[in-house]
């Protein structure tokens, strides 16, 4: 089971997460860093995909299609916010 109030500690920021989509392979730091978080905008670089999951913060991204262990993935620093 994934958290769903995850924190960016880099840019301190909470994680978004999008059930059904990916992100499109042209996304980049600045397209979050300009659109976090209204889904309006970021909408243009989403894909719909069933089964997957997108994550971003505003310096950070991240599309699952798979249980992945994110913790193992050294450049992210996203912890749980708390419940």
């Amino acid at each position: 089971r994934a958290c769903d109030q995850l924190r960016c500690t880099a840019c301190d920021f909470r994680v978004s997460l999008f059930n059904d989509y990916v992100w499109d392979q042209s996304c980049d730091y600045l397209f979050f860093r300009n659109n976090m978080p209204e889904l309006s905008k970021l909408r243009a670089k989403m894909i719909k995909k069933k089964g997957a999951r997108a994550y971003a913060c505003q310096c950070s991204w991240r599309s699952i299609e798979e249980l992945t262990d994110l913790q193992t993935e050294q450049q992210l620093r996203w912890v749980c916010g708390k419940h």
